[in-house]
């Protein structure tokens, strides 16, 4: 028996949502809607510029929300990153343990990681990422009993992309795969998917079970649209995801009990939208927690989209309060 049901594995960021005007965008000179990487020195005005601001504040990091989802639906789970030595780091750690996820967290001399969370009345959300410890996580930190003890390792594309974090996941791929440990990667982003074709292609050959990524991100990877690319990701993958937002979503998994192949269009639970910050990791979450537990793949997909759903009706990126009554009413239907 496995102690968790899912791992999560990259950036630990701490969520910083704040309500600002237009014009507090202008003086930043940062367009409005966009994500934009900051450095030390702009993260620290900008820290100063919010001290008087009311702000809400949340684990972040798009492994990190699939982790702290997968255990808002009742399950276990675990997630490995880094933070620094400062209060965000200890809040940050704090905040997981409150939801009784295992916070594997290593510490850095850098500063947590945030992600500033800009919304403006009319909703639109821009998005400041501060990566600073996050980005250093490094083979050391990878914990290889947690791995061990885990039904699925959880990997954020993100970590690709920095060659330190990428030794650090292909050290966790190897652990997972010699003990039975299922695979799941979120791409993440288009653009790193152009940059590291060869590397995701590889990973998803080799290593991979569970991909997941959004429309955008399906058509870089194969150059097709929606329902082709699913059945393109699925050569590689035993259950391959493809995200559509207002749309719902295309699963593709592979049924070992009948040996075929079968896809489920979800549709989604419409709700009045606040933030659309994190509704894909939450949706990951609901996937890996049914897989983790059984769960036949028409159920996860409802389960998933729920969970979702519940996500984008808040301004966090992440739920605080359990679904675990919601979760047994839909496995009963």
């Amino acid at each position: 028996m496995k102690q968790y049901d899912v791992v999560g594995m990259g950036h630990a960021l701490m969520d910083i949502i704040v309500g600002v005007d237009d014009e507090f965008l202008k003086k930043l000179n940062i367009e409005k809607g966009s994500m934009a990487l900051i450095n030390d020195e702009q993260h620290k005005k900008l820290l100063e510029q919010l001290k008087d601001k009311e702000i809400i504040m949340s684990t972040g990091g798009s492994a990190s929300n699939t982790s702290k989802g997968v255990s808002i639906l009742g399950g276990t789970s675990a997630f490995m990153g880094m933070i620094g030595h400062d209060e965000y780091g200890k809040d940050y750690e704090k905040l997981l343990s409150d939801i009784n996820i295992k916070a594997v967290l290593s510490k850095n001399t850098k500063a947590t990681g945030t992600s500033i969370i800009c919304i403006t009345p009319d909703k639109e959300r821009t998005m400041l990422t501060y990566l600073g410890a996050a980005a250093e996580f490094k083979e050391k930190d990878v914990d290889e009993e947690v791995i061990k003890n885990s039904k699925i390792l959880h990997i954020e594309g993100y970590f690709v992309g920095n060659e330190e974090t990428y030794k650090a996941v292909q050290k966790a791929m190897k652990i997972a795969k010699a003990n039975h440990t299922t695979i799941s990667m979120d791409l993440s982003d288009t653009w790193l998917i152009n940059a590291k074709m060869d590397t995701f292609k590889e990973i998803l050959k080799e290593y991979v079970d569970i991909v997941f990524v959004n429309e955008h991100e399906a058509f870089a990877f194969t150059n097709k649209e929606e329902e082709d690319a699913v059945h393109i990701l699925s050569e590689y993958c035993d259950v391959a995801i493809v995200k559509l937002g207002s749309k719902g979503s295309i699963i593709k998994h592979h049924d070992r009990v009948s040996g075929t192949k079968n896809v489920h269009n979800v549709p989604i639970h419409k709700v009045e939208v606040v933030n659309t910050n994190g509704a894909g990791d939450s949706y990951a979450s609901g996937i890996l927690y049914s897989i983790a537990h059984d769960i036949p793949m028409e159920k996860a997909g409802k389960i998933a989209s729920y969970i979702s759903s519940r996500v984008v009706s808040i301004p966090e990126a992440t739920l605080n309060h359990s679904l675990k009554d919601e979760v047994k009413r839909i496995v009963g239907e």
